[in-house]
Formats: C-alpha cells, structure tokens, sequence
C-alpha cells in the first residue's frame, strides 16, 4: 500500500469531514451515551480491525472513544486509512 500525498491526504479529508489530520495519521473522537456504549463501539472496531489486518490505536475516555490510523509499514497515511475511518463512521451512524 503506498503513503498518500498531502494533496491526496487534504482531498480524502473532504469525504471525511469528522477526521483530522494529526502528526503523519488521521483522527476522529467519537461520543457516545456511556461507557458501554462506547466498548461496544471499541469491539465493533476491533472486528473491523481484525478482518483488514489494519489496527489503530485506540483511547477510551468513558463516553469518548479516540481512533488514529496511520499505515506503520507504508510510513503513513494510505486507503486502509480512509477505508477503516469510512467504515468506523458508517457503525457509529447506525446505532
């Protein structure tokens, strides 16, 4: 998978408003009504995660729940990326 361009980077940013870009990765902090909610949505990305074999790093603040994905073995942001950002974003709008 080959690193985007800050152009391409700047540009897939623009279909995924809620994201941003943070030192070399991309980051979104989603709300939730509590604490369970929020594993339940942790749990869903970890399913997701598993089946790309692509993980990011996750922080949990109670009804906060903080992803940032970056591609360790491209050296930066790249489609898994966005593709697991998109992904991400269609769970936490369904439920």
């Amino acid at each position: 998978m080959e690193k985007m361009s800050e152009e391409q980077i700047t540009s897939a940013l623009e279909q995924h408003s809620s994201w941003s870009h943070v030192n070399g990765a991309i980051q979104r902090t989603f709300t939730h009504k509590d604490f369970v909610e929020s594993m339940k949505f942790v749990n869903h990305v970890a399913e997701l995660a598993e089946s790309a074999q692509h993980h990011p790093d996750i922080l949990i603040r109670w009804n906060k729940v903080t992803l940032t994905l970056t591609t360790h073995d491209a050296g930066g942001i790249t489609d898994k990326d966005f593709d697991l950002a998109g992904k991400a974003d269609d769970y936490a709008a369904a439920v």
